[in-house]
């Protein structure tokens, strides 16, 4: 009895490009990236080159994209000794270390106690933490400025921090990540004789990592970024931070200097730059643990 050997088909095998898509389609998605990404950063890359063009440079017809020279810090010098930037980018930089020091701390400390220490009416004041973060600004904003001008916190740097000393999406992003803590590592530390601060500080700080980063980064570009609020609160240049003093710089001018203005842009956006860089890790990871998006 003969065995019959069955006949091998062929079989097309399709190449395909990244995570199985075909070549065709992977290329038309990343030259749709690239256009994206291209169109995105333009508008940053027109101020670096416009800070470091001169007044010719700006009113040359034609004008060009690039400065003739990369050299030229003409329009910092004239910023930081003839428009008072210094004292400016001190104010802010004083605004924003504070800011994010107490968001950090005191929204741990509060995200903890809302995940893990079991009180009455938790469930209430984690209520009221959302409620809190869908309140518009400016419907605050007046009772907040009632209250700065009855402490008499007008016109100082104690009155611009009040507002942002802890911020309501720090308290909710902490305690979401706090959520995630196994409850058996807190159980461990206490047969061991650590009290509820020593849990806090050695056990659940240390794994909030990403959250810290998180919430660091969004109280910095909060405070560091902060306008309408200093604007009506700083009522001299010994209080303006860099938002406020570029805005009267420019408002004071009777011709635009646009290089100078473009000057301070960058400098305003250079430490956003920097801190995001070091920091992207674990603020990638803090966004995917607490589910913002």
């Amino acid at each position: 009895m003969s065995v019959q050997t069955p006949t091998p088909t062929a079989v097309t095998v399709t190449p395909t490009g990244p995570r199985g898509t075909r070549p065709a389609t992977a290329v038309a998605v990343y030259v749709l990236l690239v256009v994206v990404s291209v169109l995105m950063l333009a508008p940053f890359a027109l101020v670096v080159f416009g800070a470091f063009k001169t007044r010719g440079e700006f009113t040359a017809d034609p004008g060009g994209w690039l400065p003739d020279s990369f050299t030229n810090v003409h329009n910092f010098v004239v910023l930081f000794t003839e428009k008072g930037f210094g004292r400016y980018f001190l104010n802010s930089a004083i605004v924003s270390a504070v800011t994010v020091v107490t968001n950090v701390l005191f929204s741990a400390m509060a995200g903890y106690a809302l995940a893990k220490v079991p009180f009455r009416g938790r469930s209430l004041v984690f209520g009221a933490v959302v409620l809190a973060m869908t309140i518009p600004y400016v419907a605050v904003f007046v009772p907040q400025f009632v209250i700065v001008v009855q402490l008499g916190l007008v016109d100082t740097l104690a009155g611009i921090v009040l507002p942002i000393l802890v911020m309501p999406i720090a308290v909710f992003i902490m305690r979401q990540f706090a959520s995630s803590v196994p409850d058996e590592l807190l159980e461990a530390a206490r047969l061991d004789g650590a009290s509820d601060v020593g849990v806090f500080v050695r056990v659940v700080l240390p794994l909030l990592g990403p959250a810290v980063a998180t919430v660091a980064i969004f109280t910095f570009l909060n405070s560091w970024n902060y306008f309408l609020w200093p604007l009506v609160v700083a009522q001299s240049v010994d209080t303006y931070t860099l938002p406020v003093g570029l805005s009267v710089a420019s408002a004071a001018a009777n011709t635009t200097d646009y290089g100078v203005l473009l000057a301070g842009s960058v400098t305003i956006l250079v430490p956003v730059l920097v801190l995001f860089l070091f920091l992207q890790r674990y603020f990638i990871q803090g966004i995917a643990a607490t589910g913002l998006k």
